[in-house]
């Protein structure tokens, strides 16, 4: 290319550049020594100009057209995108070296880039330009931040959903299986009850009958309430069986074990007949029967509908919905809501190991956010364990501050990757698994109260002990309100996944 062809390039680059804000005020001078070092690029609709590991040394300005990019473990789910104006790629002062997603043309672009080898002679050239693009990349990460937090939070929701909708589940099913058994029950009763009213009993037989149903109602609440021997009953639901044989009542099987189930025996079925009469017992036992079978199908819809009550209320909890966001909290109960809804994920082999201090006093801090560090801990705990272990969660007081553990017996975290756990998408779980923003996460809202997190590992011995202190400063930091997260350019050490 001549002189007089970079010359020309140059200044349309320049006429460019001038209506982007960002160099809107440059001198000529100053566009002049810029648009001579870069060089343009256009891409076509879907092609891929960046993949995980490649190097990052431009500074990319959009002239037209627009790009996206995409996670790594998820492409197709764009975390960025930039369009005609904006300024993306490596930034003066910018730690990043490596891109670590996809980055593709959404439809047809064009941009200029700039080598990262002109940084030092920029930032001595145009010192104003450099502070703004300092600004742009503070923004740019407190942006991506929020989104790569937004969508963990998303993906722990997921989760605790999935749970969730198991959980409800259940106890749904059964009050619905239970509402529909109490019909045919009902039923049961009345064809019982009409039968009965063809017989003309005396005031005493009434009273008999009553006193009869009333004990059988009150031994069922009782033997539910405590556990009977398997074997006692067993014998006593064949000593029944054979007593309605010897009568000749229809389908014995059918009402012995729920007569057997109130604790009856021969002998006071001998002396409701004595009162009765061998034409109506068999009648008066159907009756007795679909009772206790009503009785506990409504203790069972009492049960399921309590069950779905509490969870409500635990959701409810965890959430701290409708409530106020800085307040005082109980730890003890929040750990036990949050473990309530991992309750589907404890059932298949893992042993929860509570140790709360009676003692143990209430934190001023934001509990919705606290139970997403409780979250994030535990979660990883049960996936270290696969599912089987143990878990152990502790809540104590030390000073003038709470900690709570939580640990578990897994296989551990080796110790050449301990001091990075804590690292945004840094992960000891297999591709697909993991996002590695989950203890970041957790990191960045134990900071936001003060506090800190430690970790310590060995093979069967895992613990991330949280320490917070009872009381929180009277006025925080900017940018630490309840709805944001308190992100600053160095606040880890690492950047998150610059574009």
């Amino acid at each position: 290319m001549s002189e007089s062809q970079i010359n020309g390039q140059a200044a349309r680059f320049a006429t460019v550049l001038r209506a982007i804000p960002i160099f809107a005020d440059l001198s000529a001078e100053d566009l002049q020594w810029l648009t001579s070092r870069m060089d343009e690029v256009s891409l076509q609709a879907g092609e891929v100009f960046a993949r995980p590991g490649d190097p990052v040394d431009y500074l990319n300005v959009i002239l037209e057209g627009e790009i996206q990019f995409e996670r790594a473990d998820a492409p197709g789910s764009p975390v960025f995108m930039a369009t005609a104006g904006q300024v993306t790629g490596l930034l003066p002062f910018s730690r990043l070296t490596q891109i670590r997603g996809i980055g593709r043309a959404v439809r047809p672009s064009r941009m200029l880039r700039l080598h990262k080898q002109h940084f030092p002679e920029l930032l001595q050239r145009m010192p104003q330009l450099g502070q703004r693009l300092v600004g742009l990349m503070s923004d740019r990460i407190r942006e991506m931040t929020r989104i790569e937090t937004q969508q963990e939070k998303l993906l722990a929701l997921g989760k605790l959903s999935a749970g969730l909708a198991h959980e409800l589940n259940n106890p749904a099913a059964a009050a619905r299986r239970a509402a529909q058994t109490l019909m045919e029950a009902m039923e049961n009763v009345r064809a019982a009850s009409l039968k009965l009213l063809q017989h003309s009993f005396s005031e005493g037989q009434r009273s008999a009958m009553l006193q009869f149903e009333q004990e059988a109602m009150k031994q069922t609440a009782s033997t539910e309430e405590q556990s009977s021997d398997p074997l006692d009953v067993s014998d006593r639901e064949e000593a029944v069986t054979n007593w309605l044989e010897r009568h000749n009542i229809d389908e014995p099987y059918k009402i012995a074990p729920l007569l057997a189930d109130a604790c009856v025996n021969p002998q006071k079925l001998d002396a409701l007949t004595a009162t009765t009469g061998e034409n109506a017992i068999g009648y008066v036992l159907r009756r007795v029967a679909a009772l206790i079978t009503v009785y506990g199908l409504v203790r069972e819809i009492d049960n399921s509908t309590r069950r779905i009550s509490d969870l409500v209320t635990a959701i409810k909890r965890y959430s701290y919905m409708d409530q106020g966001s800085l307040q005082e909290v109980n730890l003890k109960e929040d750990l036990d809501n949050t473990l309530r809804i991992f309750a589907h994920r404890l059932k298949e082999g893992v042993t929860v190991i509570r140790d709360y201090d009676s003692q143990f006093p209430r934190v001023c801090a934001y509990g919705g956010e606290l139970n997403q560090v409780w979250t994030n801990l535990i979660d990883n705990a049960l996936d270290a364990m696969n599912g089987k272990g143990e878990l152990r969660v502790r809540a104590l007081r030390e000073l003038d501050s709470a900690v709570v553990e939580i640990g578990d017996n897994g296989p551990g975290i080796p110790p050449e990757v301990q001091s990075r756990v804590f690292d945004p998408f840094f992960t000891t779980k297999k591709v697909g698994e993991g996002t590695g923003l989950g203890l970041d996460t957790a990191m960045r809202i134990v900071r936001k109260h003060h506090g800190s997190i430690e970790l310590k590992s060995q093979p069967g011995d895992t613990r991330f002990r949280v320490r917070l202190p009872l009381k929180q400063p009277t006025t925080l930091p900017p940018g630490e309100g309840p709805h944001e997260e308190s992100v600053q350019p160095a606040s880890t050490g690492n950047e998150p996944s610059e574009p």
